[in-house]
C-alpha cells in the first residue's frame, strides 16, 4: 500500500513542477530541483520499502510535501492529503503484518 501512495504522490509532484514555473514564477532550476527531485525521490523510496528505514524515508518525504506548500499554496493541502495517506497505509499496514505473523504462529 505505502508503495502505491508513494507512487502516485510522486505523479502529483512531478505534476507540479510547471506549476512551479509558470504560475509561482520560481526560476526554472530551482524549480526542477525541487517538483522532479521530490517526485524521484518518492519513487525511489517506493522501490527502496524493502528496508526499514525507507518509511522513515518516506515520512520525511511527506514533511518536505507539506513544506513545499510554501512555494505553491495548494501544496499545504495536497501534502496533508498525502501524509494521511502514507501514515494509514503505513499503519494498516503494520496491522495487517501482525496479523499474519500471529496466525502463522497459532
Amino acid at each position: 500500500m505505502c508503495a502505491s501512495v508513494l507512487a502516485v504522490e510522486g505523479i502529483v509532484l512531478g505534476l507540479a513542477t510547471p506549476v512551479l514555473i509558470t504560475v509561482e514564477d520560481v526560476p526554472r532550476g530551482v524549480a526542477l530541483g525541487l517538483g522532479l527531485g521530490l517526485a524521484v525521490a518518492a519513487l525511489v523510496i517506493a522501490g527502496l520499502l524493502g528496508a526499514e528505514w525507507a518509511y522513515y524515508a518516506g515520512f520525511a518525504l511527506q514533511v518536505a510535501a507539506v513544506a513545499m506548500g510554501f512555494v505553491v499554496t495548494v501544496m499545504f493541502v495536497l501534502g496533508l492529503v498525502f501524509a494521511g495517506l502514507w501514515t494509514t497505509a503505513y499503519v494498516l499496514g503494520r496491522k495487517i503484518e501482525a496479523q499474519q505473523v500471529g496466525a502463522s504462529e497459532g
